[in-house]
């Protein structure tokens, strides 16, 4: 007796050391004594240490002392499922989980203290992440316990900001850049065992149908045939300099947007960009529409692009139109004014706007080409701003060798992003080549 009592004692303190008070695991022999002792439910089923069956209720009820000395209960309106959460609580104890701090804290607390952490960002950076963290998740799946949100609520939810509310892939994965981190940062304080949102973007795609823009260059046709189309145009003719400047430069919808006069020099025809106007669209609520400056995340967005002849006239066009129609900035953003491109109100111009100018423009063109009835006439496809990136990159591409003044001008972190278009360019260039000295060749 007295080596059972010694036994006993060594697994008390086992379980002691976890912070758990639990009957220790019993020899066949030792179960059947203390069984002989136990209670039993109602339907005849032995009750465990700690295990109670609820009067009030009907329920069943499991008490223990957690590691600070603290009676804790957890319930459960059967004894199975009552066994399978004790399980899980003896599990946590064991890996040294805090089940109950998961259970207490919710996501936008942790999120919250994750941002906290992350003195290592810009002003403008942090403001980015709450901004969209605020918009899209605050007041839906942030209120939720994070014990309570499992790998299946965070797909769940992801599918519905895209088919519900027709969010773009992209702004997911800035929602998953911004709750990976957070959730992992849970895992290593053991808080939570596992990261719900481990692996799920891959997931994602294969069940949700990611409708992608296709980007490729205009051709020199196309690009000829849509310049010309708004060149004098009574309706469209406004929008010339702009996409003049966009195709001569190779800029970015939003580095465009927060360009300012004093970003300019006429005299030495040089553009520096080094800041962007970014614009959150409050999806779930157009009050929470939000415009700031960002500045770019890495070395290669700070540049300087030289002006060509027609990015200049395209510039003096733009004050011009902007003095006979007394447009003034009327918009300051982060501290920023005196933008260059500005709409009729005086506001800066965002991307959604320009590329939805581009599809009015696109349609009223084709509609006309198709109309005249003319042989061999250049139907447009439709593109965007992004797309009059692509092009200038790839008109760049066809008269430039040298990769490193490509990628400098374009911006591009990495050179492999550069090595793609150049390829591209490269290969219409070969076949091109090849064609041209077909007859030369005289193999037959």
């Amino acid at each position: 007796m007295r080596r059972y009592f010694v036994f006993y004692k060594k697994k008390c303190r086992i379980y002691a050391a976890f912070g758990v008070s639990q009957t220790p695991i019993l020899s066949d022999k030792e179960r059947s004594s203390e069984m002989s002792k136990s209670r039993k439910d109602k339907k005849g089923r032995t009750l465990r240490k700690g295990e109670v069956v609820r009067s009030a209720t009907g329920g069943y009820q499991y008490s223990y002392i957690d590691k600070t000395g603290k009676r804790r209960y957890i319930y459960d309106t059967s004894l199975v499922g009552l066994r399978e959460k004790e399980a899980e609580l003896l599990r946590d104890q064991m890996d040294q989980i805090d089940s109950r701090l998961a259970m207490s804290q919710s996501l936008n607390d942790l999120f919250d203290k994750y941002m906290a952490t992350r003195k290592d960002l810009s002003a403008r950076t942090y403001a980015g992440y709450m901004y969209q963290y605020n918009a899209y998740v605050r007041k839906t799946i942030g209120k939720r316990k994070i014990r309570d949100i499992k790998y299946s609520d965070i797909l769940l939810f992801y599918k519905d900001l895209l088919e519900k509310y027709n969010f773009s892939f992209g702004t997911i994965e800035h929602l998953q850049r911004e709750l990976h981190p957070a959730f992992e940062m849970a895992v290593r304080d053991s808080i939570i065992r596992t990261n719900p949102t481990s692996k799920i973007l891959g997931q994602l795609k294969k069940q949700v149908e990611i409708r992608k823009c296709v980007r490729r260059a205009l051709t020199p046709e196309e690009q000829n045939a849509f310049l010309q189309f708004v060149d004098g145009h009574p309706v469209y003719e406004h929008w010339k300099p702009i996409f003049v400047f966009l195709m001569g430069t190779g800029v970015r919808a939003g580095e465009m947007s927060g360009l300012r006069w004093k970003d300019i020099d006429f005299e030495k025809r040089i553009i520096t960009i080094d800041h962007a106007v970014v614009y959150f669209a409050g999806k779930m609520n157009k009050s929470e529409n939000k415009l700031y400056i960002s500045a770019p995340k890495t070395k290669a967005g700070i540049r300087k692009i030289p002006m060509v002849k027609e990015v200049v006239e395209a510039l003096q066009e733009v004050k011009e139109y902007q003095i006979y129609n007394d447009i003034v900035c009327n918009v300051e953003i982060d501290g920023y004014t005196d933008f260059v491109f500005l709409n009729r109100f005086g506001n800066v111009f965002i991307e959604y706007n320009l590329d939805r100018a581009l599809t009015r423009i696109i349609d009223a063109y084709n509609k006309e080409i198709v109309a005249s009835k003319k042989k061999d006439a250049v139907i447009l496809p439709h593109f965007t701003c992004h797309s009059l990136r692509h092009t200038f990159c790839s008109r760049f591409c066809e008269n430039e060798t040298n990769i490193k003044v490509i990628q400098s001008i374009m911006g591009h972190v990495d050179i492999q992003t550069t090595m793609n278009i150049y390829a591209e360019v490269s290969d219409a260039k070969k076949k091109e080549s090849m064609d041209s000295i077909s007859d030369k060749l005289m193999l037959f």
